[in-house]
């Protein structure tokens, strides 16, 4: 159990960190965002300019190759990697709807749908207890805030949290 639990926290942080190696590498090459720009009748970005095609394909992608690596299939890795990708665009239109800017720091809602959502399936999926659902996104969350400083020293972040 505590292999698939130590691989389900490697697909997050795969899944999570492959839109901002995919930046850094490609830095303004297909940077096109996924809402095309569109504003709603608030004014705002439906998810901003940091949600970017590249960035999207990268999660897939580097999910699906490493996702067979940890003993999940590629299958299990797309759909992971979909609802990560899900979740994050749904904590990006939330922030935009509160005026936040893209970077902004919004504790929780910026780590917890992009985890809870492919948590629950590889929870049902995996046939671990239904609590580590919840568990494994708060692990994921408190991981997140502990490397990210690190991260942005570093210069692979551009910001501190």
């Amino acid at each position: 159990m505590l292999k698939i639990i130590f691989d389900i926290i490697m697909l997050l942080i795969v899944v999570n960190g492959a839109p901002i190696i995919a930046a850094r590498v490609f830095r303004t090459h297909a940077e096109q965002p996924v809402d095309l720009g569109v504003c709603l009748s608030d004014g705002q970005p439906l998810f901003g300019s940091s949600k970017t095609w590249r960035g999207l394909l990268a999660a897939l992608l580097f999910c699906a190759l490493c996702g067979p690596l940890l003993g999940f299939t590629m299958l299990f890795s797309l759909v992971f990697a979909s609802l990560a990708m899900t979740g994050d665009l749904f904590s990006s239109f939330i922030k935009r709807r509160k005026g936040l800017a893209p970077s902004d720091q919004c504790l929780g809602l910026d780590q917890l749908p992009e985890a809870f959502l492919p948590c629950i399936y590889a929870v049902a999926v995996t046939g671990l207890p239904w609590w580590w659902a919840v568990l494994l996104p708060l692990l994921f969350m408190l991981l997140e805030l502990l490397v990210s400083r690190p991260l942005y020293w570093l210069k692979i972040r551009k910001r501190p949290y």
